[in-house]
């Protein structure tokens, strides 16, 4: 015998081994196992070409283990328990619903979305843990494709391939003004003038920056590159900011500007000829395992609605402000 024999014995084999020293007979051995008593003995053959020896004594009353056989049986039994406490301990783990999860998100869920949804889901499971990362819509895509994060939330729909990706919340992009620029006091305005005016922009691989420059191609425009840039920042908050003090007019998912919106702070200018509504996506590995735990937040998200629905709150606030 050789080691190398020795791992050709399969799982199989041992357990027609274990069964035949329980029943007996091979006969009542092969009916246990749903075989039939041929193949049940070459299961037996199989394993002497790999021990190199006898292992069962074939007798008028019965079968017995040769001292070979009574090794390889015991650990035999031993391979067999430890496979049904692994099956046993799998069972508990996809059964239990505490555990940890991995998000990532780009900025405006991340921000204004999630915390209220952790929240939300948190009161129905304390015992699940979840963590998330932030980082731009490419970012967060990067994230799920190289296993750091299990599950993503952003706001474009990603390349058919290793993702799925599920439809969720509407967002409704709107151009964003303070309070005091002469734009507040008009009806609308047109890309050729938001082309003139200081414009300050996401950074590149947000989702936000580029349903603006889809915009302005579909428009007949050369994208950003024909536009005014007088910054480019790497969240809404900060490009929030910066609206605020002067900076610039931007492009912003009514998300990020509700309360300024409600106060006053800032208004929303319509942009004729740019339809900017979009949609944010749940992604994850196409083959992602999901546990138990992920299943409940996954069933959760699905039927979870944001507080803000983009377009009604936030558009009879600016109306009602700028008559």
């Amino acid at each position: 015998m050789t080691q190398d024999n020795l791992r050709n014995v399969t799982l199989q084999q041992m357990e027609a081994l274990i069964h035949l020293v329980e029943e007996r007979s091979f006969s009542a051995a092969a009916k246990k196992m749903f075989l039939t008593q041929p193949s049940l003995t070459k299961h037996v053959k199989n394993m002497e070409e790999a021990v190199g020896a006898r292992i069962v004594n074939r007798e008028s009353r019965g079968v017995t283990l040769t001292p070979e056989g009574k090794i390889l049986y015991d650990y035999a039994r031993r391979i067999i328990v430890l496979l049904e406490d692994a099956r046993d301990k799998i069972a508990r783990v996809r059964e239990n619903q505490s555990g940890d999860i991995y998000i990532g998100a780009s900025t405006i869920p991340a921000t204004y979305i999630l915390p209220i949804l952790m929240s939300a889901f948190r009161r129905d499971h304390p015992e699940i843990r979840l963590h998330v990362r932030m980082g731009d819509s490419d970012e967060t895509i990067e994230a799920i494709l190289n296993s750091h994060v299990e599950i993503g939330f952003i706001g474009k729909k990603p390349p058919a391939g290793r993702l799925e990706a599920q439809t969720l919340w509407k967002d409704k992009m709107v151009l964003a003004a303070p309070a005091s620029h002469p734009w507040a006091r008009g009806s609308h305005v047109r890309l050729a003038e938001l082309s003139k005016e200081p414009l300050v922009v996401r950074e590149r691989g947000s989702a936000t920056r580029e349903a603006l420059e889809n915009c302005l191609k579909e428009n007949g425009l050369p994208g950003l590159a024909g536009m005014c840039i007088a910054a480019e920042l790497g969240s809404s908050e900060a490009v929030k900011e910066a609206v605020l003090a002067g900076l610039g007019v931007s492009v912003l998912s009514a998300y990020a500007i509700t309360r300024e919106l409600r106060g006053g702070l800032l208004v929303e200018v319509p942009l004729r000829g740019c339809k900017l509504d979009r949609h944010f996506y749940l992604i994850r590995r196409r083959h992602f395992n999901a546990m138990q735990h992920h299943r409940l937040f996954l069933d959760f998200v699905a039927r979870y609605r944001p507080t803000l629905e983009p377009g009604s709150e936030t558009s009879g606030d600016r109306k009602g402000k700028r008559g």
